[in-house]
């Protein structure tokens, strides 16, 4: 199966003053197209900092990371940016979507950076909408949408540069459980549909739709379990 993501003894330390604070003390993770896997670990393991460089949010200390055969551990700030406006679709807690554009406005946010053309934006924006199931909201500001909806908004805007993998930072963080429940049939079906799905969770009932479950604890893999495709949670929601 081809890499798509390669961490090789991956460190990061912050520094407070002259105070050196290691957060990931050696990661070695490989993760491979069409995976679905799931990072967990208590509060302070270093999940979230992984997460951050897995996105190209943040660089690290020592290490190297290849994406898609790219060394992105070696680029600068602007090749970074370029590298996970391409790469990678984000899925945040908070949905992340600005409140004056309407949905299909949010959901092409990254083909302006792309230099897509407004008509060619509009017309990808609302097919992902209708993929989501949510079609008829296309014009809806995120005031005028339930928590559910605006997680959908932002699937689509995740996944409309088709990007290599979709990383989602504790998806239903902020959903009730039927909701939750809703979104992560959408994740599967992502990712039946031949996308790299990463999620970051601390709920161990989110990280059963996943095929393998690394743990991190201390700044280091615990554990790296994979688990038989007949024993992951699924349900009957399906995207087209």
């Amino acid at each position: 199966m081809k890499e798509v993501i390669s961490l090789q003894d991956i460190k990061k330390s912050y520094y407070l003053g002259k105070q050196e604070l290691p957060v990931l003390k050696g990661i070695n993770l490989i993760i491979n197209s069409n995976e679905y896997v799931a990072l967990m670990g208590p509060s302070g393991s270093g999940k979230s900092t992984l997460m951050n460089i897995i996105g190209c949010l943040d660089t690290t200390t020592s290490g190297t990371y290849i994406l898609n055969g790219k060394d992105v551990s070696r680029m600068e700030d602007d090749e970074l940016a370029d590298v996970r406006n391409i790469e990678i679709g984000f899925v945040f807690q908070q949905f992340n979507l600005l409140p004056r554009l309407t949905a299909w406005e949010n959901v092409a946010m990254p083909l302006i950076y792309a230099g897509t053309g407004k008509k060619e934006r509009e017309e990808r924006a609302r097919a992902m909408l209708d993929k989501v199931g949510l079609g008829d909201r296309a014009h809806h500001k995120p005031n005028e949408l339930s928590g559910g909806q605006s997680q959908r908004v932002a699937i689509a805007r995740a996944l409309i540069n088709n990007p290599s993998i979709i990383l989602a930072d504790e998806p239903t963080g902020n959903l009730d459980t039927k909701t939750s429940v809703e979104i992560m049939d959408i994740f599967s079906q992502i990712h039946a549909q031949g996308n790299t799905v990463v999620l970051v969770t601390h709920e161990e009932d989110i990280a059963n739709y996943t095929h393998r479950v690394v743990r991190i604890r201390d700044g280091v893999v615990e554990t790296d379990t994979r688990r038989p495709k007949g024993n992951v949670q699924t349900n009957e929601t399906t995207i087209a």
